[in-house]
């Protein structure tokens, strides 16, 4: 059976705040929790005005804090970003408060602008260089302790996290094989090379006291409703935040819009269509046979969905719709 999960950017709306957004996604985590989702991710981003999800390990507590059984956890922590002592300290914490329902996506990217990493990070060059050993380093932190290790994450130490590694290039697939720990592509927005990154992460896989065998996830979008010119109205959205952000104008997720071509270009048009072409957009038939189609061609052991819908409850339904017919595929 392949799993299903939620990835939430807790998008903030034209109109709304970060207080309305986290009010959303804990409501939306409640309820994929019932609809039997297995995990709730949310992501790193800064400098976003669309995505209220920065503090990324403090959202993580408030939407653990109010379920009970769904995994919670990041799509991903940006690595680059932070000192591995610090994720530790902070998924040690999570991991104590919420025994056995705290995983650690991560990511080398800076998840923003360049001149926005230059502010979190200080030191581009070496950070992104350096990602393979602070995977390392931060894994040791949350593993038992060594007898002679000095430093010690507390919380942390002897939580065992689980770690996965994310990306949406042949990079990370490769070193996830080489650690033997879990892999999801980011193929929601970066699809060009999923096939290879899944291919070189099973070929390459070597086992690991973590895992004995791969273990492959990749995100699409779903946008589905009764019929499928409602979903593509809802689509739209994501349409205008995507187009948006290659213009260098990053805003707030805005409502549907009726005729995207008076929006943009035929060029900005096969762009962002070409991104997000890894998305299930229409009535329940035709996201179905999406889904059949993508599962059948990947045969990844979860799907991991997003979806940037305007308003809440058509965005509850979509997920409603998405857990239905993942679970009638099983």
């Amino acid at each position: 059976m392949t799993a299903y999960s939620v990835l939430d950017l807790c998008p903030i709306l034209r109109g709304g705040d970060p207080t309305q957004s986290f009010r959303h996604s804990l409501d939306l985590a409640r309820h994929a929790e019932q609809w039997g989702y297995t995990r709730y991710w949310v992501a790193e981003h800064h400098n976003m005005p669309g995505v209220a999800s920065s503090a990324t390990a403090v959202v993580i507590a408030h939407i653990a804090a109010g379920t009970q059984r769904i995994r919670v956890g990041s799509g991903g922590i940006m690595l680059p970003n932070h000192a591995p002592l610090v994720v530790a300290e902070q998924f040690g914490t999570l991991a104590s408060l919420h025994p056995g329902r705290i995983d650690l996506g991560l990511g080398r990217a800076p998840g923003t602008d360049m001149e926005t990493a230059r502010a979190l990070r200080r030191d581009l060059q070496s950070s992104a260089m350096e990602f393979p050993q602070d995977v390392q380093e931060l894994m040791a932190y949350l593993d038992d302790p060594d007898p002679e290790q000095r430093v010690k994450a507390i919380p942390g130490v002897g939580t065992k996290v689980p770690v996965w590694l994310l990306g949406s290039s042949l990079f990370s697939a490769q070193l996830a094989a080489r650690l033997g720990l879990p892999f999801a592509f980011a193929s929601h927005f970066a699809p060009e090379a999923l096939h290879d990154a899944l291919a070189i992460y099973r070929d390459r896989f070597e086992p690991s006291r973590y895992l004995d065998k791969p273990y492959a996830a990749a995100g699409i979008g779903v946008y589905g409703a009764d019929d499928n010119r409602e979903a593509q109205g809802l689509f739209t959205s994501v349409q205008q935040q995507f187009t948006n952000l290659r213009r260098g104008r990053p805003g707030p997720l805005p409502p549907p819009l009726e005729n995207m071509d008076a929006f943009w270009s035929p060029l900005e048009r096969a762009g962002v269509e070409q991104a997000l072409r890894c998305s299930m957009v229409g009535d329940k038939s035709t996201v179905t046979e999406g889904l059949r189609e993508f599962l059948d061609k990947t045969q990844v052991d979860e799907v991991i969905i997003t979806s940037g819908i305007f308003d809440h409850d058509a965005r509850l339904r979509s997920y409603k719709m998405a857990a239905e017919i993942l679970s009638e595929l099983a």
